[in-house]
């Protein structure tokens, strides 16, 4: 019976690792849109300190206009770029959580039959049956596991489930 909880410690023990470097990747990614939205602020200030004198120096109306327009310019492609740098470090943050999850599924589960066939060889007076029947019904979780693995590579598009809709769709038998 120790071993059967040691191997619950086990799969507790590998679930909060994966919850330790998901929170990491969070934790990274934040700090790196921080940063970006840090560094923006800073330019758009210094920017705006630049066109305000600027602007204070303008000779005509027509010269006036002429600097607001580059400055507009000049500010929307920051924003612009800053923004796809955002999307891009959350794209591959969704990459990295698809494939830490595609793991976890496929560990776990085979961890969980693991510690479920220990349980019921333990079992005194144990019944052959009861063993067979609980190993078809984790292999039937397995291939729901597998196919969930698959869909979330096909969602997620981390192209580790090398998967057409039609196989995924269908369960295993």
């Amino acid at each position: 019976m120790t071993a059967i909880k040691h191997e619950f410690s086990e799969i507790q023990r590998k679930n909060m690792e994966a919850a330790m470097r998901l929170a990491q990747i969070s934790i990274d990614n934040s700090q790196r849109i921080m940063e970006l939205q840090t560094q923006l602020a800073k330019e758009l200030f210094e920017n705006s300190v630049e066109q305000a004198q600027l602007q204070g120096n303008a000779k005509d109306a027509q010269d006036l206009v002429r600097l607001r327009t580059r400055y507009a310019q000049e500010t929307t492609q920051k924003l612009i770029a800053t923004a796809q740098q955002v999307a891009e470090i959350g794209n591959s943050a969704r990459v990295e959580f698809s494939r830490l999850l595609t793991e976890q599924l496929a560990a776990g589960s085979q961890d969980i039959v693991d510690a479920f066939q220990s349980f019921f060889k333990a079992l005194p007076g144990q019944n052959a049956s009861t063993l067979e029947t609980m190993q078809a019904a984790m292999a039937n979780a397995n291939n729901a596991f597998e196919q969930m693995r698959k869909l979330a590579a096909v969602a997620f598009g981390s192209g580790t489930g090398n998967v057409d809709k039609k196989t995924a769709a269908k369960p295993k038998k």
